[in-house]
């Protein structure tokens, strides 16, 4: 808050360096002390040798602090004090391992790899991939006491950005605002047929958007969410399928969204502000497939609401928890009007703090502003040990120059193809996504892959949040499927089936991102005339997509036959073109679909399906295993 606010206290204000410095000194210690670095038992003491790393980080990072002048003055980097030239080493080790606890072997392993290049560079075969070489304690002393490798610019925009909107995503869980948005979905559409799946979206998306985490949403929404959907008769397959992807959507949800897009700041030049309003459009298009498949489904599976009276009064829901509402208009008015990301979210988190002491239902006692306090260090310093080792993956591109010369082979080898390169973009973040976190997904590909687009003449904006749309793919997309696993095993369903299931489901996520690309007025960087335009026919493009996918005409109430379901999917897909022809003709294509199935599909008028039996079956001899 010091260095946001400007308050230097006694004149004394701390250096760039200095300052990320001392935010590593008090969060990565945090690291080595409540993420161990094997599985053990909660209530075990913490290992002293785990307690020894916490204490040499801090010695380790207080020590650059000090000396940050004379990093910058003299030139340390390349000729350092022998103390800090030792202590370089004892800091690429630490922050690997930091890596390694936080994001697992595999991300720890790609930085190593990376961040060793300078030292073979000169040995590779491929001449593009050939570099200035660096010896081992000269690639040492650049890690720890450059500008482009751990205190690059991912750690400048974390240390500066993130902590504050982090702080704010556990102030606003702390003080019952999950709870509340929980509520306030079920008051709004509880009472609607398959109104329990609709309540796990918007609660989904609203848990994803504080937490950032696709699986930390599951694990944390979909406890109450899954088995509500299966009580009212959805299977659990479906259940699961529904709480995996609505999560998956919270780490593209604005006005938070998840760490990528905050390093976005740092890689696009632009404000946060200005991202976040981006970002809208793609968020809604992906929700809004959500909710018209799980609507098609409760449609024809005959599904009813929950009874008014068991739903919690909208009007008392807002009333007791204005706050919260106040809270997200509040941070998008200063983001919008201050135009300063790195203080906004400070004067939001007091807000909030100020009222949870006074509120009777989540009073913030000295014992619950412990935990406050407590999440608050976990999630920064999880969060940060992340974007430091991710840091080494820059910094092994940057000091070799091999960053400026891949994105222009990239270009050439698909010999300056837009579609080509935005397929092989897709694949690789997916690929990508599957071992590593988003945001160090988002780094790596921000440096090789983004440029690339960029250079063949795609928006910026547009170019990187294709790149984190894709990432994230990953989290529903089988093998790996990390929140469809986790949601399966709350639903107690087969897991690689329920990411099929969940795939049909987000269907719209591997459309959107070439959408945008293709049509910046997608990503709000067009007049506004001619964002609503496209926003009005796209999203009548993820109406017809998702009635496609799910099998239902909800408007006409009829079953589609598989070659109307075809030319559906091929209407939907022209409704996101940026010719205004081809949106019409999609529009058009679209709407005699349904007018056709009315009028001559009249052998499935208004047929309640039911669940789907097998699925069903299926669903319950994988929970009684």
């Amino acid at each position: 808050m010091n260095q946001a606010f400007f308050w230097n206290p006694g004149g004394i204000s701390l250096l760039k360096n200095a300052y990320m410095y001392a935010v590593l000194s008090a969060f990565l210690p945090i690291v080595f002390i409540v993420v161990p670095a094997q599985k053990r038992r909660s209530d075990r003491p913490v290992p002293i040798h785990d307690i020894a790393l916490a204490l040499i980080t801090l010695m380790t990072c207080l020590y650059f602090c000090v000396n940050a002048e004379n990093i910058v003055t003299l030139g340390w980097d390349y000729a350092p004090a022998p103390t800090a030239s030792a202590l370089s080493f004892v800091f690429w080790i630490i922050v690997l391992e930091a890596l390694r606890r936080t994001a697992g072997l595999v991300v720890m392993i790609i930085a190593l790899v990376f961040s060793l290049y300078p030292i073979f560079t000169a040995y590779i075969p491929i001449p593009f991939l050939q570099g200035i070489p660096f010896d081992i304690k000269t690639a040492a002393q650049i890690h720890a006491m450059g500008v482009d490798s751990i205190l690059g610019l991912p750690l400048q925009t974390g240390a500066t950005i993130l902590v504050g909107f982090l702080l704010f995503g556990v102030a606003l869980q702390h003080s019952g605002g999950a709870t509340f948005f929980y509520e306030l979905a079920m008051g709004l559409f509880g009472r609607f047929r398959g109104g329990s799946a609709k309540v796990s979206v918007i609660s989904s998306s609203f848990m994803g958007m504080m937490s950032g985490s696709a699986v930390s949403n599951v694990l944390t929404t979909g406890p109450m969410t899954i088995p509500a959907m299966k009580k009212a008769g959805f299977t659990g397959r479906y259940a699961a399928g529904i709480e995996a992807t609505a999560a998956t959507g919270g780490t593209v949800m604005p006005p938070i969204m998840g760490t990528a897009a905050f390093l976005m700041v740092s890689f696009v030049g632009v404000p946060y502000g200005q991202i976040a309003l981006a970002a809208v459009i793609p968020a809604l298009l992906y929700y809004i497939g959500i909710f018209v498949q799980a609507d098609a489904y409760s449609a024809k599976s005959g599904l009813k609401g929950v009874a008014k009276s068991l739903l919690p009064n909208v009007g008392q829901v807002v009333v007791f928890g204005w706050a919260y509402l106040a809270a997200l208009l509040g941070l998008v008015l200063l983001l919008v009007i201050q135009k300063n990301e790195s203080q906004a979210p400070y004067w939001i988190v007091g807000f909030l703090l100020v009222v949870a002491v006074f509120s009777k239902k989540h009073r913030m006692s000295i014992k619950r502003f412990g935990e406050f306090l407590y999440s608050s260090g976990k999630t920064i310093a999880e969060i940060l040990g992340i974007i430091a080792g991710v840091g080494l993956i820059v910094g092994g591109l940057s000091m070799t120059g091999v960053s400026l010369s891949l994105a222009r082979e990239l270009v050439n080898a698909f010999s300056g193809n837009l579609i080509l390169v935005l397929i092989a973009a897709a694949i690789t973040s997916f690929v990508l996504g599957m071992g590593m976190t988003v945001s160090a997904v988002y780094v790596f590909l921000a440096i090789v892959m983004a440029p690339a687009l960029v250079e063949l003449g795609v928006n910026p904006i547009a170019g990187h949040l294709f790149v984190i749309y894709w990432a994230t793919v990953s989290y529903i997309t089988p093998p790996v499927a990390l929140a469809s696993f986790a949601a399966a095993n709350i639903a107690k369903t087969p897991p690689m089936q329920t990411s099929l299931t969940a795939m049909r489901l987000g269907a719209v996520k591997y459309v959107v991102p070439f959408a945008f690309v293709l049509n910046p007025a997608l990503v709000a960087q067009a007049p506004l005339p001619e964002v609503l335009t496209a926003f009005c026919f796209a999203l009548t493009g993820v109406f017809f997509l998702g009635t496609a996918f799910e099998g239902w005409l909800t408007i006409v109430g009829r079953r589609p036959n598989w070659p109307m379901r075809a030319v559906l999917i091929v209407a939907g897909l022209l409704t996101f073109s940026p010719e205004l022809t081809f949106c019409i003709v999609g529009a058009v294509l679209g709407a005699a679909c349904f007018i056709l199935t009315r009028f001559w599909n009249q052998g499935s008028s208004h047929q309640a399906i039911g669940v789907d039996k097998d699925a069903e079956h299926e669903d319950t001899v994988f929970a009684d295993q």
